[in-house]
């Protein structure tokens, strides 16, 4: 039985994902107002197809990721790649919701642009949700394995 918050988490990086190859394939909608520029509205990243092909498909492998997350593996090295990885996630979208007390995250300076003002409601928040998601699935699923002797 796939756990809900896997299913969260894939959900969301698949969604992600596909709005990053929309991206790559030209598409316009959100993409300026998903990068951080400065003070005087100037963007601070300029981010290419390679870029968005990149991001997207690390996304998509995070999807996948928390979509087999419950498989059953035999190879105990893939086994514990697969699981660092499972720890990992969650901590890059905790530091990313943090930022980088410039232009990203929930401590920025940088406040007023169209960026900041997203990031606020929407991209730091939902950074943080997948951390928070990411570790409360790991902590289930190892107390789960913890307390019944098996590998969920």
């Amino acid at each position: 039985m796939k756990s809900i918050l896997a299913r969260i988490l894939t959900i969301i990086f698949f969604t992600l994902s596909i709005i990053h190859f929309y991206w790559a394939l030209g598409g316009k909608w959100g993409f300026e107002s998903a990068i951080p520029s400065n003070e005087q509205g100037i963007k601070i990243l300029q981010p290419s197809t390679v870029d968005c092909i990149a991001i997207g498909s690390l996304l998509l492998l995070f999807g996948f990721l928390y979509y087999f997350s419950e498989t059953s593996l035999k190879n105990k090295f893939l086994g514990s790649i697969r699981k660092l990885l499972l720890w990992i996630i969650p901590i890059i979208f905790l530091i990313r919701s943090i930022g980088d007390f410039r232009f990203i995250g929930f401590f920025k300076q940088v406040k007023g642009t169209e960026f900041a003002n997203l990031d606020n409601v929407f991209y730091s928040p939902l950074c943080l949700i997948i951390a928070v998601i990411g570790i409360s699935y790991l902590v289930i699923k190892t107390t789960k394995k913890n307390n019944s002797g098996f590998d969920h």
